[in-house]
Order: structure tokens, then C-alpha cells, then sequence
């Protein structure tokens, strides 16, 4: 295997090596690249079209496991594939729970989370400070945890994987950067404290949970300003990129904002056509209570343009409930016709329908981080376009259940077969790789562990019988596992 990248690929000298040898098969990985509606785009692999048509002769192989049908048209006429070559498998990945949450407090909010949520897993943060400071929160809680981003030296980055790869509970906190070729299948969970950059992106680095088959958590935390940030990074998209970036831009507040099943939207925008719903996602375990916030969204928008479109929501929301504030006073937005017509209920509503509005265009920021009226808000104030939201849960004490119920309530729990033998033979597994350098899931996966707890194999033979143990791990590992099973044993029989 030769491994090169695109650019290297399209110099003279590099093309005139490969003259040079006998080239079996091009394999382009991370093909979405090649492609301008593909959510990762790079020039460079542009580049590689022209050294394929060179060594015609050779196959080509394209793959990416995050690819739209338009963006899979693109890359079959950019690499000279024909439409009869392409494969397309299933994207479900049912044993993912998908949960999206407005973000209040991410720093609660992922303390919350990780109280219930056992075993390894990743936590996406927004920028490198962003890392540190949540993997210092974390490890104050006695988790294990670590932090990984772009600015490390690449010896540190390389040691806090290796300890990330060989942890059954560490807690990695990292940008984007992390994730790319980590061969971890016991990955518990991955949170998001903020907006991925497309429903592609968003896919791609929640699965990276659960590759064990194993149930597996993904959760987003996203806010108001997360979609007011990346709509403004579209100004400063290029002119014939625009297009495909914004509706990359709008699919992902419709996975945010929906209030149907999760995984039907993430499914349907890579062309399946799933059931209506999973039964393993938030919208289908706890369906909202939908309300029409039409006439609302009508006082928002007035309020917005009435106050001069520049401020933000916490002015807005004082405006039109009627707060005597001094700033509200001082620029007289006490005398508006806007002030203090929103009242009872709905003044709960409005900070859910701004970041509604501002998700699906109808609000958009202004240059100082205030809101204006969008592209999308003349149909709503005459009243051509209607606006729904999912009803916000009612405030309640910080209580197991109110942050998400408990391990056991969820199916998440560290001993899933609810035996002690099985965390002994997790404490041994723990031990054997610990001793032999080597991550723990290579010697065994939970889950034949949870079988291995069930079935109480006390010898070779019987251990032998357990789906996962091949012949070469049961002579390396098998006497260890088989010794805890007949310890164990002893123990309850005495």
C-alpha cells in the first residue's frame, strides 16, 4: 500500500514514479472531497482526475460513507466512474440514540449527561480553549478525561490517543480534528456542545459511537447562536459554492427543528426512505407537544423592526413583555406599539421561536450580533407562511429524571446483564490489556463478555462456543476468562 496525498499525487515527478511501478488499483478515500456539493470540499482533489485518465488501465475505487445523492452524481463525473459502478449500503445506524437539546448551560448540561452515561466517549467542542476547559470540568468530576485539538504537538496528540484507543472510560474532548481513523469500536457516546458544520459532518462523527454494535448515544447541544455564526460565515462563501453550502445550511436546521423522527430526516437526506419512525431517537421516546406560534412569530418580527433590527433577543423579549428596564426606557421602546404584548405562556415561547426563526432564516444576525428580519420573514408577517414549534418542557428541579432519566431507565448502564461476574471479567480484560499494552476491546467486546456472564463457561470448550472467540483467542485469552467464570463460581456456591 502506498499512501499519498492529492497533492503529491498531481506533481510530474511523483506521476513519472508511478510510470514506474505496477499500480493495481487507485482507492480515493474521503471521495466527497472531490465534489463542490459535498460538505468538505478541497480544490486538490480536483487534481486527481487528470492522473487517473493517465493511467487509464489501472481500476479506480472511490470511497465515503457521507455522500448525498447529488454530491454521489458528482463524485462518479469527477473521478470518470460510471453511474453502473456505484454501491451505495445503508446508512442506518439503528443502534445510535439520537437526542437534540437547546444548549442553556453546556457545562451542566454535559455534567449532566456524563453522570449517566458509562464508558468511553467523545465530546465535540466549538474551539481549542473550549477543549481544555470542559476536560478540566470533567476530570474535576473524577472522570477520566483528556483534551485533543490541531494546536498540540503532534507527540501529545499521538499520546492522548493512544490513551483515548486503550480506555474503556475515558472522556475525549476535541475539535473536529479528532476522529479521523481512530479504530475504536467501544465508543459509548458522542456529544456535540455545538452546531457540526452540515448533517453530513453530523453523521460522520456520531458514528463514530457504537461501531461494536453496541447501543451507543449521540447527543447535540446547540443554540441561537450557532446558527446566527454560520449564517454569517455564508457571506464569505464563494459565489458558485453558495448555493449548496445554504442548503446544507437549511437540511441541518430541519433535522434540529423537527418535530418528526430524527433518524427519518437523516436518513432521507441521503435518499433512503425510512419507516416514519425509529423508536430510538428523543422525538419518537418523548414525541413533543406541537404549537402554533404563527401570531407570535408575527410580535417577534414586528418587535425586531420596530426597535431598529440591532439588538438581541434579551432586549426583545423585555420589549415586548413589558420589563421596565432602563434600556428599554432610555431608547423609549417603552413607547412602542410592541411593548408589553406578549403576556402569560407565550413570553415562555419567545426565546424557542427566535432560535426557531433564526435556524430557518425567518431572523437572521446583524453585523453586531443583533437580529433582523431574514430572507424568510416577509410570509410570515403577512401571514402566507405558518410557524410551529415543539412545546419547551416545563421547568422542573434538577432531579435524575428531569436530566434524562436514570442509567438503568435508559439501557445505558455499566453492567447491562446486571451480574457481578460480569465486571469481574471486565476487571480482568482491564488487567490483560493494561499488561500488554493493548486497547481492551481487542481482546474481547463487551458483548461477548455479557455473554460470557450469561452462559458461565468453565471450560475451553465451553468458552469456545461464545460468538466472537476464534480459535486464536481462545488459546491466548480463553484460560484467563475461564479462570474468573469457575472463581466466580466457587464463590456463589460456598
Amino acid at each position: 500500500l502506498l499512501y499519498v496525498a492529492p497533492e503529491r499525487a498531481s506533481t510530474a515527478g511523483f506521476q513519472s514514479l508511478l510510470e514506474q511501478a505496477d499500480i493495481a488499483l487507485f482507492a480515493i478515500d474521503e471521495a466527497h472531497c472531490v465534489s463542490e456539493w459535498g460538505h468538505d470540499f478541497r480544490p486538490d482533489y480536483r487534481m486527481l482526475r487528470p492522473v487517473l485518465d493517465r493511467f487509464g488501465h489501472v481500476p479506480r475505487l472511490a470511497l465515503t460513507a457521507t455522500a448525498d445523492p447529488a454530491t454521489r452524481s458528482d463524485i462518479l463525473r469527477e473521478l470518470g466512474i460510471p453511474d453502473e459502478g456505484l454501491i451505495v449500503s445503508g446508512f442506518d445506524r439503528p443502534n445510535i440514540r439520537y437526542t437534540i437539546t437547546p444548549r442553556d448551560s453546556a457545562a451542566r448540561q454535559i455534567t449532566d449527561l456524563l453522570a449517566r452515561l458509562p464508558g468511553a466517549g467523545i465530546v465535540y467542542a466549538p474551539s481549542r480553549k473550549a477543549t481544555e476547559e470542559i476536560a478540566a470540568q470533567i476530570a474535576r468530576t473524577g472522570r477520566e478525561a483528556g483534551f485533543y485539538h490541531a494546536g498540540l504537538p503532534p507527540e501529545r496528540r499521538a499520546a492522548v490517543q493512544a490513551q483515548f484507543v486503550a480506555s474503556e472510560s475515558m472522556v475525549m474532548v476535541a475539535t473536529i480534528a479528532f476522529g479521523m481513523g481512530i479504530d475504536k469500536p467501544d465508543v459509548r457516546f458522542v456529544i456535540h456542545a455545538g452546531l457540526p458544520k452540515s448533517i453530513e459532518a453530523y453523521y460522520q462523527e456520531t458514528g463514530r459511537a457504537g461501531r461494536d454494535g453496541d447501543p451507543a448515544e449521540a447527543h447535540l447541544l446547540w443554540g441561537m447562536s450557532d446558527f446566527a455564526l454560520a449564517r454569517q460565515r455564508l457571506s464569505e462563501v464563494e459565489a458558485e459554492r453558495l448555493p449548496a453550502e445554504q442548503a446544507r445550511l437549511n437540511a441541518l436546521a430541519g433535522l434540529v427543528e423537527t418535530t418528526e423522527c430524527r433518524r427519518a430526516v437523516l436518513l432521507r437526506h441521503f435518499g433512503e426512505n425510512p419507516p416514519a419512525q425509529c423508536g430510538n431517537c428523543d422525538r419518537c421516546l418523548d414525541p413533543p407537544e406541537v404549537i402554533d406560534t404563527s401570531e407570535l412569530a408575527q410580535k417577534l418580527l414586528s418587535a425586531v423592526y420596530r426597535t431598529g433590527q440591532s439588538f438581541g433577543i434579551a432586549h426583545i423579549e423585555k420589549v415586548l413583555t413589558g420589563a421596565r428596564d432602563e434600556k428599554v426606557t432610555a431608547r423609549g421602546h417603552d413607547r412602542l406599539s410592541v411593548f408589553g404584548i406578549v403576556g402569560g405562556e407565550d413570553a415562555r415561547l419567545l426565546r424557542p421561536l427566535a432560535r426557531t426563526l433564526v435556524a430557518t432564516g425567518v431572523l437572521a444576525p446583524s453585523e453586531h450580533g443583533g437580529l433582523m428580519l431574514g430572507p424568510e420573514a416577509r410570509p410570515v408577517l403577512k401571514g402566507e407562511a405558518g410557524v410551529t414549534i415543539a412545546k419547551p418542557p416545563e421547568r422542573a428541579r434538577r432531579s435524575r429524571r428531569a436530566r434524562g432519566g436514570s442509567a438503568e431507565a435508559t439501557g445505558f448502564v455499566a453492567n447491562p446483564v446486571g451480574n457481578p461476574l460480569f465486571e469481574a471479567l471486565r476487571a480482568r480484560r482491564r488487567d490483560l490489556a493494561a499488561e500488554h499494552g493493548i486497547p481492551a476491546y481487542v481482546i474481547f467486546h463487551d458483548s461477548v463478555l455479557r455473554d460470557m456472564a450469561l452462559q458461565r463457561p468453565e471450560t475451553l470448550a465451553e468458552l469456545g462456543r461464545i460468538s466472537g472467540i476464534g480459535a486464536r483467542k481462545l488459546e491466548t485469552w480463553g484460560p484467563d476468562f475461564c479462570a474468573v467464570v469457575r472463581e466466580h463460581l466457587s464463590k456463589e456456591r460456598a
